[in-house]
């Protein structure tokens, strides 16, 4: 919707929104994306089978936790982007930057105590050719469920918006890679875990202006 269409319906009289709207659509494109995601995730990967012993490993926690922090980072910076006249504040930075400078401060650690010969494995591991690129995959739906909401929005910053939905895409969708992904070493994490959430964000920065303008 351009603005002058925007600005002659309302001038045309009284516009009744539902309340909750703009929630239940987020909601709505968050739940269809994961399930979507999850769905692809079981059908070209399937679930690690010793999941039930990998969940007690610290690492496995840390790779939920930061991936969950940043999801919700994404979720607080989209909700306040799409909507005109909030303001994003300093809470979405502060709530991304944290778990990102703790993986990384555990990632030097292990890797300072390693001797050279290991550090290539600790940072490459078995999967580092398809880890990004798979969880980038799987932001795919996420990505473009969020981009439908957030359009029905009226974000005034397209491009901060479409990185927020990206940055909530990309962490979701870690999250259900994490389901598959044998890899446990924080090098590795810190590493190929985030440039797979930076993937789908800088796509929807690339998106926003294009799909979110109105």
């Amino acid at each position: 919707m351009k603005t002058e269409e925007l600005v002659s319906l309302l001038a045309g009289g009284e516009v009744t929104v539902p309340r909750h709207a703009s929630s239940a659509r987020l909601a709505a494109a968050i739940i269809v994306g994961l399930l979507t995601s999850g769905a692809l995730m079981l059908a070209l990967l399937g679930v690690r089978p010793d999941l039930d012993r990998a969940i007690a490993d610290p690492m496995f926690a840390a790779k939920i936790g930061v991936a969950g922090l940043l999801t919700v980072a994404g979720l607080v910076a989209l909700w306040r982007l799409a909507h005109p006249g909030m303001s994003l504040g300093r809470s979405p930075a502060w709530a991304a930057a944290v778990p990102v400078v703790i993986l990384w401060a555990m990632a030097l650690a292990v890797l300072g105590q390693s001797s050279p010969s290991q550090r290539t494995e600790l940072l490459l591991g078995e999967t580092w050719s398809s880890c990004a690129f798979l969880i980038a995959l799987l932001a795919t739906p996420l990505l473009a469920a969020l981009l439908w909401a957030a359009r029905s929005m009226a974000p005034t910053r397209p491009r901060a918006a479409g990185a927020a939905a990206g940055l909530l895409a990309g962490s979701l969708a870690a999250l259900v890679y994490s389901l598959h992904c044998p890899e446990m070493a924080a090098p590795f994490i810190a590493l190929w875990y985030l440039l797979g959430i930076a993937i789908p964000t800088a796509a929807g920065a690339w998106l926003g202006p294009r799909l979110l303008r109105w």
